[in-house]
This record gives C-alpha cells, structure tokens and sequence, in this order.
C-alpha cells in the first residue's frame, strides 16, 4: 500500500465512520483489508482503493465494515454492569413508576453482547419490571454485525468470555458447538443500524445511554459534537455510561461526572437548563442501604 493510498483510506474512513487513523496505522489497516481484497479477487490494497475511488459502493461499505468492527464481550468491564444494577435500575424504577416505562440504548452494540447484558440485567431484576415497557435499543453502523447480533447466536469461545456460568444456562440454549439467547432475552432488544456521525434525534429521548469503547477512536471536535448530540437524547435525570479509557472531560460541558462512579455521567444542569431529577443521589441511597 503506497502513502498515498493509506492517507485516501485515513481520509475516507474518517468521513464515511468517525474513525481517526494515526499516521502509524497503516499496519491495521493492511491486516483488515488484504483478505477483504482478496475476497474481492483483487491483488492488493491499491486495488481496492482504485475500486472505491470510482464508485464501487458495496466495496466502499465493506471497508468501512472491516476497520469498525471492534471487539466485545458479554459484561465486559463488569463495573458498568454493576452500576447498573445496583443504583440506575433501582433509581428508574422509583423516577419512572408513574409511566412505569424505560427507554435504554446501545450505540455501537457490534455483535450483541453489550445490550443482551443489559437485557439479562433487566431480566434478573424479576417481577420488579412487571407491567413495564421496556425499550433496549441497539445501533450498530456494520449491517453485517447487526445481522449477527439479531440471530443471537455465540460461539463456545464467545459465550465463555464475561458471562457467568449461570446465566449461560438460564437465558441461552445450546445446540452443537454453538448458544442461542432464548426468545424471550432476545425480543428485548431492537437493533437498528446507525452512523454516530449522522442525526440521530429520531430515536427519541432515553434514560440510559451506553456508549462505550468506541469515541475513543474518534478526534476531539467529532466527540464534541457526538456528545452534544447524545445530551438532547437523555432525559433530565438520565446516565450516560462510557468506557473505561474515555471521559468527557476537557472534551465537552454537557455532561458532568458523576462522583465515586468512573465512567458513569449526567448533564450538567448549569448547560442543559433541565431541572435534574435526582435519579442517581436517590438510586445511591438504595444501595447504601443493601
């Protein structure tokens, strides 16, 4: 691949998916894209740049593809999945009584895991969420990975990484060398494809939003604006959660963190001008009391 080939992908895939290559990626580049080239029946990566170049929309999607399809675990980081269900679940069940509704969503689900955990912490919540509507929606820019997460279906080597044993049994069914989520764990999730980069205020307010482990790929002013874009989807008194090694600090002041509680964020009521419902103090609270 010549320097000018790998600076029209760094330039393509920035455009087309948020994706911020440094300049000594081309490696990554090279191991994702030479068996798409080959699959194509091209000789190399040059080729297939040439073939976006003059219009090949499907090879252009596939790149894109092959380059956001980052990796994922059922619970990965555990942490988040605590909060979950130790403050915000119990929180929203007091805030949201009256509506008895949930709004959660996955942005950048990838093959699944991150909202069928959420869902099985929903489910393991029991006759608590009785009568409720519950709304986990999950968005993905890769169509190939939405396919894979709706199906539900894991490999030995993939139901082992984060999930615990007893859940492996109680929400999936095995057939073969492989596990399938039941019906039921399935049917919470609605999984919708998604560019981060393009509006997405058509999906409605929620009162959780996972987000996680994929700004990190992106430059500041693009998170800046992601982030801008998410508070105007989050109620009042709603959590945004992100990864481990991403933080909206220095970036933007539409969210605040919120104490003793890494990778977990509000908005920051002196910029939103929305009252805030107190959801997290209150949620807190429970938990101290366990």
């Amino acid at each position: 691949m010549t320097p000018a080939d790998y600076e029209y992908l760094r330039k393509f895939l920035k455009e087309r998916s948020g994706l911020d290559l440094s300049a000594d990626k081309q490696y990554l580049v090279e191991s994702r894209l030479l068996p798409l080239a080959r699959k194509a029946s091209l000789p190399g990566i040059p080729d297939l740049v040439l073939k976006i170049r003059n219009g090949d929309g499907r090879l252009a999607t596939d790149v894109v593809e092959a380059m956001t399809t980052n990796e994922t675990f059922f619970y990965r980081d555990k942490i988040p999945f605590d909060h979950l269900r130790e403050t915000i679940l119990p929180g929203l069940l007091q805030a949201r009584a009256a509506r008895k509704s949930l709004r959660i969503w996955s942005a950048a689900s990838s093959t699944g895991q991150e909202p069928y955990s959420i869902a099985m912490c929903v489910k393991e919540m029991g006759a608590a969420f009785a009568g409720w509507r519950i709304e986990i929606v999950a968005t993905d820019l890769s169509q190939e990975v939405l396919e894979k997460s709706r199906a539900g279906v894991y490999s030995q080597f993939e139901v082992q990484r984060g999930l615990p044993i007893q859940h492996l049994v109680k929400y999936f069914t095995q057939a073969g060398e492989i596990w399938q989520l039941n019906a039921d764990i399935r049917a919470m999730v609605q999984f919708r494809q998604l560019n981060l980069l393009q509006d997405f205020s058509h999906l409605g307010t929620f009162d959780v939003i996972f987000c996680r482990n994929v700004l990190i790929y992106f430059d500041q002013d693009t998170k800046a604006v992601i982030f801008e874009r998410m508070a105007k989807c989050l109620e009042a008194d709603g959590t945004l959660l992100l990864g481990a090694a991403e933080s909206v600090v220095g970036i933007t002041d539409a969210f605040r963190p919120i104490s003793d509680r890494r990778g977990l964020y509000q908005l920051n009521p002196a910029r939103s001008g929305r009252p805030m419902g107190g959801l997290m103090p209150q949620a807190l609270k429970i938990a101290a009391a366990r």
